[in-house]
């Protein structure tokens, strides 16, 4: 492993490990991810799936390589506490938000399984490419104990690309909200742009870096007294580890008054004014920062 200035929190750490035929990057959220819960009252089982599904994002957004790249993470409930998971990665921008009835999700104690948080949901990951105007979607249904388990059966069932993900968060006292990830991924034989073209199931060498990969213990993924690039060495010592640091991450809700005027004057102008406040506002707020817009009818009104 080349030397290299340390990697501790919001930037993922990229490596290829070129005679295994393996690649993957790890990521750390610490000041990111706490700006970006702050803006709701989470309780701790909801911080912890929100968490991970914000570090999920990063090792999944952070791969795009063309300017404009967006990566957006949704899950649907199908009858669980939680309503709505959506989470988007934008040029290192992140957000995400989580909508749950919390009555319900009180119910499901303090380590449930995916069904107990979403019942018979989906996951679906979108990879939005406008530079080149390509859209791919992938949808599986959220099995497993844990969002790491669905995301494997996504590149399982989606990409066909032997995949291990490895996530973890926690809460401390004094840090907050800190939140770990892995995402180790076989190298296909072949690979133009996104398609793959052949990858073989049995590589004997995958199978090592896997169950190599496969010790890493929640507690590392987040401890913030080792560097990422630390936890690369002490799985893969034996091997030629290339290490590269990533786009920086930060909270990046594009949310303003003049976007949310933009799409109300799409809005037939009879609509606009049922919307209306009895100030004559109409109150747009972000899911994602909590922040409330109050949008006067006048500066949206349709010209004569």
């Amino acid at each position: 492993m080349s030397d290299t200035v340390e990697t501790w929190f919001d930037q993922p750490l990229v490596f290829t490990i070129a005679e295994r035929h393996v690649r993957g990057r790890f990521v750390r959220l610490g000041p990111t991810l706490n700006t970006i819960l702050s803006a709701h009252s989470y309780p701790p089982v909801a911080e912890k799936l929100l968490a991970e599904a914000l570090v999920l994002t990063v090792l999944l957004g952070s791969t795009l390589k063309a300017e404009g790249g967006q990566l957006t993470l949704q899950a649907q409930t199908g009858g669980g506490p939680v309503e709505l998971l959506v989470c988007d990665y934008r040029g290192g921008e992140l957000r995400g938000y989580l909508k749950f009835d919390t009555e319900r999700l009180v119910e499901v104690g303090p380590d449930p399984t995916l069904f107990a948080l979403f019942g018979e949901g989906f996951l679906a990951i979108t990879f939005d490419q406008p530079a080149t105007e390509e859209r791919y979607q992938g949808i599986v249904p959220l099995e497993g104990s844990s969002i790491a388990d669905a995301a494997e059966h996504y590149f399982e069932q989606s990409e066909q690309i032997p995949s291990l993900v490895r996530l973890a968060a926690r809460h401390d006292a004094e840090a907050g909200c800190v939140a770990g990830g892995l995402l180790l991924q076989h190298l296909p034989e072949g690979e133009v742009g996104r398609d793959r073209l052949h990858t073989r199931h049995d590589h004997p060498e995958w199978e090592h870096a896997r169950t190599i990969a496969a010790t890493l213990k929640a507690e590392e993924l987040t401890d913030p007294a080792n560097s990422l690039e630390t936890l690369a060495w002490r799985l893969f010592h034996e091997d030629e580890v290339r290490i590269e640091p990533g786009a920086r991450v930060s909270r990046g809700c594009r949310c303003s008054a003049d976007y949310y005027a933009g799409v109300l004057r799409q809005f037939p102008e009879s609509e606009r004014i049922d919307m209306a406040d009895e100030a004559g506002n109409i109150v747009v707020d972000c899911a994602f920062c909590s922040r409330i817009f109050p949008i006067p009818l006048e500066e949206i009104a349709t010209p004569n």
